[in-house]
Parts: C-alpha cells; sequence; structure tokens
C-alpha cells in the first residue's frame, strides 16, 4: 500500500470507547500500511487526540447536529491543509451525515466506503424488527415508546431493556428501574426510546465487512466473556461457530451492506434459537481483534475505498482472546490549548510542510 492519509474518527478512548483508536491499531499492525493517519475529534479531551503513536494530528469537528453544511465545511478546511485520502466515519450518530455527503467528498479527492441511506435506516433499532419479519431472522419483542405511560401499558414482563436510539441501554427489573431509566435516556438522546424483551442466553459480537453487492469480505465472531455495567464487552474471545457467520452473511447480503458492521447476536439458554439484537452500522470498538485473529478488516476497508479487489477472507484464527485495560495519557497544557484555541493538534508535519 503506498503512503496515504486516513482520517478516522471516534477517538474517544473513554471508558466506553468509540471504534476509532481500535481501527487505527489495526491499520497500523499491518505490515503493508504506510502512511499517516489523523484523528477526527468531537472533544479537546478526547484520549486519541494525545496518543502519538496512533495519530499524527487530530482536528475537531462539529458535532453531528450541526448539520452537513459545517460538516462539509470543516472537511474541507482539514483537507486544504492536511490532504485525506480515505475518510472512516466511525460513530452512529455522525454516519448518516458522512453518507449524505460522501458524493462531495469524493469530489475532493476523499475515498469513503459507506452503506446506502436505504440500507442505513432499515437497520436502525426502530426498524429492525421488520427486517427480520421479512428474512425469517429472530428478533427480540421490540416496541417504539414516546411516553413512561407506553412502558405501563406494554404489559411486557421483567427484566426487559429501555434502549436510546443510536446509544445507551439499560436493564431494568421494574416499573420504578425503567422510569429512572426512561430519564436518563430522554435526557441524553430525546425521544423515541425503545423496550425490548430480555433474552436469557449467550451474548456474541460478529464484526464484519460487507462489499456493497450483498457479499462478505469478512466476518469474525466472538463471545463475551467480561462486561462493563453498560453491558459493553471488556473481554472477548473468538469463538467457532458457523450459524453466526451464516446470520451475518445472511444480513449482509439482504441489505446489500457496504462497509463494516457489528452484529450482535443472543443465543437463547433454553431454545438455542439465535436472536439478532442489533446490527451497529460500523467498526466495533473491540475490531483490533480481527486482525489478531487473522482478518484485518479496517485495512481491506481502506483498500476497497481506494478502489483496489480485495479477496474475501476465508478463516480466522479461534480462541484469540482480547482484554480491555485502563491507561493514563500524558500530554501538556499547551496540547490542549492547540486543540482549543485553533482545532487541531499536530505531533507530526504531511510531507510537504516544514515540522
Amino acid at each position: 500500500m503506498k503512503e496515504i492519509c486516513i482520517a478516522v474518527t471516534g477517538i474517544n478512548a473513554t471508558e466506553n470507547p468509540g471504534p476509532g483508536c481500535g481501527i487505527i491499531r489495526s491499520l497500523r499492525y499491518s505490515h503493508d500500511f504506510k502512511g499517516r493517519i489523523v484523528g477526527l475529534a468531537y472533544d479537546a479531551m478526547d484520549p486519541g487526540n494525545f496518543l502519538r503513536d496512533h495519530v499524527d494530528a487530530s482536528y475537531l469537528i462539529p458535532y453531528p447536529s450541526q448539520g452537513l453544511e459545517i460538516l462539509l465545511s470543516s472537511i474541507k478546511e482539514i483537507h486544504r491543509n492536511d490532504p485525506i485520502d480515505v475518510l472512516i466515519p466511525s460513530l452512529d450518530a455522525e454516519l448518516l451525515n458522512f453518507i449524505k455527503i460522501q458524493d462531495e467528498l469524493a469530489r475532493l479527492g476523499i475515498h469513503t466506503f459507506l452503506p446506502k441511506e436505504e440500507g442505513f435506516k432499515i437497520r436502525a433499532k426502530n426498524s429492525l424488527a421488520d427486517f427480520c419479519k421479512e428474512n425469517a431472522i429472530h428478533v427480540p419483542v421490540t416496541h417504539c415508546i414516546n411516553s413512561l405511560e407506553d412502558i405501563y401499558h406494554l404489559n411486557m414482563n421483567y427484566p426487559l431493556y429501555i434502549k436510546g436510539l443510536f446509544y445507551d441501554a439499560y436493564m431494568v427489573n421494574s416499573y420504578i428501574e425503567a422510569s429512572n431509566a426512561f430519564g436518563l435516556l430522554c435526557a441524553r438522546w430525546g425521544l423515541p426510546l425503545l423496550v425490548q424483551e430480555y433474552i436469557r442466553g449467550e451474548e456474541f459480537d460478529i464484526v464484519a465487512l460487507g462489499d456493497g453487492t450483498g457479499e462478505t469480505i469478512g466476518a469474525v465472531p466472538m463471545k463475551k466473556m467480561s462486561l462493563t455495567d453498560k453491558k459493553k464487552a471488556w473481554a472477548g474471545i473468538t469463538v467457532d461457530n458457523p450459524a453466526l457467520i451464516e446470520m451475518t452473511k445472511k444480513i449482509i447480503k439482504a441489505l446489500k451492506w457496504k462497509g463494516p458492521l457489528e452484529v450482535e447476536i443472543m443465543a437463547d439458554i433454553e431454545s438455542q434459537k439465535y436472536y439478532l439484537i442489533e446490527i451497529n452500522p460500523r467498526f466495533p470498538a473491540w475490531c483490533f481483534l480481527a486482525p489478531g485473529a487473522g482478518q484485518n478488516l479496517p485495512e481491506a476497508l481502506v483498500k476497497m475505498a481506494l478502489g483496489k479487489d480485495v479477496a474475501s477472507f476465508e478463516e480466522y484464527q479461534i480462541g484469540k482472546l482480547f482484554v480491555r485495560y485502563s491507561c493514563e495519557v500524558l500530554a501538556d497544557l499547551k496540547d490542549i490549548e492547540q486543540l482549543v484555541v485553533k482545532g487541531k493538534l499536530v505531533h507530526k508535519e504531511p510531507k510537504g510542510k516544514k515540522e
């Protein structure tokens, strides 16, 4: 791979990390990768800004709620000073904006590898049940709610999950707990929210990459071994389970999915049926497990974004384990000042610019 510049969002490596740092680690892991990586951050305090072994520079970009015009203007300004070859958005809330401006980015010479808007909306949490019904996939009973009273009138059995449309989910065991979760999620993400049946069993996640025609370039399933209080994976291990791969391929084919995705599946402990819980339209935070198991999906995405042919991965290493850890990153006050005042922090100047 020739020397190129890749921009990656989602470098908020906090207790509930974004996927950006995992994507960057995967790219750096490749022996073929030669080039520059810049981080696109929403907050000056995102830890990824200060990871010099991850990013050569980082730039602040506007929040998704500020709209397409401001986002495009920001990307153009960054591109003028630090030319980008490939841009990898990695957060749910920003993806629709990037999908809508991908043609304009292409005219600037910035390549992306993103799904169509229709497919993005079909796999959304509030549309997932309809998608599963059309494709004969088991899914937990899910209802869209706009008020606390809706939970009461649904008369569902506890425990159950209250979910935000983009992020966060709380398992609740009573109406009082549901009321608290409703208030927290409503304040953070607004309405509507989702109420989902709880499936008792083993949880599996699959990181995968679709080529846009219905074919699967790669898929690596893992079983969650340790969870945070938000039910996010803190540790996981790759497993040999053809049923998980089969369901993932079925989803990619039905959606003609282009780009990365994470499929969350629950295996019911009693019926042994597999239930589709979510389809997340981006790499998961744990995506570094994929190259560790033999499928460097972020690297494959970059090659495909640049128009190169990529062969599908046929296998992965079983029993490859990841364990997440917390680590302090050191920075100087002047680094924060650069981000807050100038909106950027450059560790290494792009070629052609003086250090």
